[in-house]
């Protein structure tokens, strides 16, 4: 927000004033702190411990920590007297993560980035067919690709495609790469099958794969995972664009934001920690 000077011209430069705090209960704002503590820790804490990580005297957390657990937001294990996260804390959670709905969370925070970027981005879930595109922000450079909402991608020949058949099970994609094959109408050679087992192993090695000029000469693409709560792979988000201005080399600026873009919708779906999961898929 702009504001005047003394002399009546406006500041266009000054800082935008902060909204206000809206006024709430202190005491629960307190308290949430030792929810945090138990949040941000892996394992059980015991009482000195975890009023230190809450800011708070021992007697003040204890107080708390005996109400928590008789809303069963906190429990004490009777063997070691440490305190963790409760059955309701896992209750309310996985309510939440229920009531989450992936496509919905990465549409905004995709037109961000497609706005920022230029470029045109897609979204894309697993169908029965191969990987389908459900929504598309194109940019304001209209570029020649056949791709909308409904396309079913490639597994194979797409940086979409290669996103999912780097990090699903081996198993769950064994019929749509057949699938894949005969919509190509042709069966890979072995050296072509022992490239794409490269490029699978490149995608789960730098978390984003590539598409550089090809299926469609002149054009780029770049396509990010985005894992839920339980580290599975529920969407691609996708950036296209001609060769010229959509740079896809490793060290372009276009990877580290599709990547900070699919970590923050990743993020917001519950999951925490994506290097672990593409050790594991690698």
């Amino acid at each position: 927000m702009a504001t005047r000077s003394s002399s009546g011209k406006r500041n266009a430069d000054a800082t935008p004033a902060a909204p206000p705090r809206r006024r709430g209960i202190q005491s629960i704002e307190v308290g949430g702190k030792i929810l945090l503590a138990l949040l941000e820790h892996s394992s059980s804490l015991p009482l000195g411990a975890l009023a230190k990580a809450a800011g708070m005297s021992g007697a003040n957390a204890h107080a708390y920590l005996v109400s928590y657990g008789n809303l069963g937001l906190v429990r004490q294990d009777p063997n070691t007297g440490e305190y963790e996260l409760g059955p309701l804390a896992l209750q309310l959670g996985l309510a939440a993560l229920h009531r989450l709905d992936p496509i919905k969370i990465a549409i905004p925070m995709t037109r961000e980035f497609a706005e920022r970027s230029g470029q045109t981005v897609a979204i894309a879930v697993l169908g029965n067919l191969g990987p389908v595109i459900v929504h598309l922000h194109e940019s304001n450079y209209p570029i020649h690709v056949n791709m909308r909402t409904g396309t079913v991608m490639s597994l194979t020949n797409t940086a979409t495609g290669k996103v999912f058949a780097a990090l699903l099970p081996p198993k769950k994609i064994e019929s749509l790469l057949h699938e894949d094959h005969l919509r190509l109408g042709a069966v890979p050679s072995l050296g072509q099958t022992e490239k794409f087992e490269r490029t699978l192993r490149e995608v789960r090695q730098r978390g984003v794969a590539r598409a550089v000029g090809d299926p469609i000469p002149g054009i780029n693409g770049l396509s990010a995972p985005v894992f839920d709560s339980n580290g599975n792979v529920v969407l691609a988000i996708t950036a296209i664009g001609a060769v010229g201005v959509f740079d896809v080399r490793w060290t372009s600026p276009l990877i580290d934001d599709i990547k900070r873009c699919a970590d923050a919708i990743s993020a917001e779906l519950g999951w925490q920690n994506r290097d672990a999961r593409a050790t594991r898929q690698g």
